[in-house]
């Protein structure tokens, strides 16, 4: 039978035990930043059709010439087409900001002896991971109401420093109000294990100005397979609830019922809202749900296969 434990408070904000003159990160979280980078050296080889920074050589679109800009902006050839000017615009001009929110509430210090890692360890490398790559691509990224959003290298440490530093969010389980503009993208990573209606709420508040969102649900192969017999004690890790059930077989049936209804749910949301639902067992690679992520938010600009 799989053995379970559940990860202490401090165990979901890395280093925060440490002194707070330890001004290295890499002495702080040096387990998580270097898998965060090794995911993120993985990932790069199999991306394609990304945009990237640089010289701008790259085409992107046309766009009306703003009054005010310089004169040799103007693509003539193309403005000799029609009445009025335009100007070519370089994929590196066109940079996007992605927003990061990782859940580090108490069910994301849950962990089996079938995974590979703790689920908040999972969801922490995936995040500073896919913020690495983000950054070399080109655009900016910032942790929703923790961090504005930045175009530095070191993206990863500076969201590691945020998140060691930062106890606020230890208690809640869904992301805070913050605004999300218009063309932006937000990257939620969690077990999403709160009430639909809570957040089809989050959902729907940050699309509701035009932003694009991607749900990473992390899940413990424990939760999918709820491999109990006999009696068992189930403790809510949120509320700190526990319920003695006499039949673990039974009442397994029923739990994988529910927890399949609620990600069609989920998925259902997210396709209603035009965004995507990527689940992430971790008993899988980081590197797996990495990619996949990836490949979404590039198709769904348009910029992966069969897109311009």
């Amino acid at each position: 039978m799989a053995r379970v434990r559940v990860l202490p408070e401090s165990a979901r904000s890395p280093g925060r035990s440490e002194t707070e003159s330890a001004l290295s990160l890499a002495s702080r979280m040096p387990h998580l930043v270097l898998e965060a980078r090794r995911v993120a050296a993985n990932l790069a080889h199999g991306i394609h059709g990304r945009r990237r920074a640089g010289t701008g050589e790259t085409f992107w679109q046309f766009r009306p010439f703003v009054t005010g800009e310089a004169a040799q902006r103007i693509d003539w050839r193309r403005s000799a087409r029609d009445d009025r000017l335009y100007v070519r615009e370089r994929e590196w001009e066109t940079a996007q900001t992605m927003w990061f929110w990782i859940d580090r509430s108490a069910s994301m210090g849950y962990v089996s002896d079938l995974a590979q890692a703790p689920k908040i360890e999972r969801a922490i490398v995936l995040g500073l991971a896919l913020a690495d790559c983000f950054v070399e691509a080109g655009e900016r990224v910032g942790m929703l109401g923790l961090m504005p959003p930045r175009a530095t290298r070191r993206i990863a440490e500076a969201m590691a420093q945020t998140l060691v530093t930062d106890r606020s969010a230890l208690e809640e389980d869904l992301p805070p109000q913050a605004p999300v503009a218009p063309q932006h993208e937000a990257v939620l990573i969690s077990d999403f294990l709160s009430p639909m209606r809570d957040i089809t709420a989050m959902v729907e508040a940050i699309s509701a100005r035009g932003a694009r969102g991607h749900l990473v649900m992390i899940v413990d192969p424990v939760e999918e397979t709820f491999p109990f017999q006999g009696q068992a004690v189930l403790h809510d890790l949120e509320d700190g609830l526990s319920l003695r059930i006499g039949d673990a077989i039974s009442w397994g049936r029923a739990y994988r019922l529910r927890i399949d209804q609620h990600r069609e749910e989920l998925q259902a949301l997210a396709r209603r809202r035009g965004w995507t639902l990527t689940i992430h067992r971790t008993d899988r690679p980081a590197s797996e749900a990495a990619l996949r992520i990836m490949t979404l938010v590039s198709t769904s600009r348009g910029t992966g296969p069969g897109g311009r």
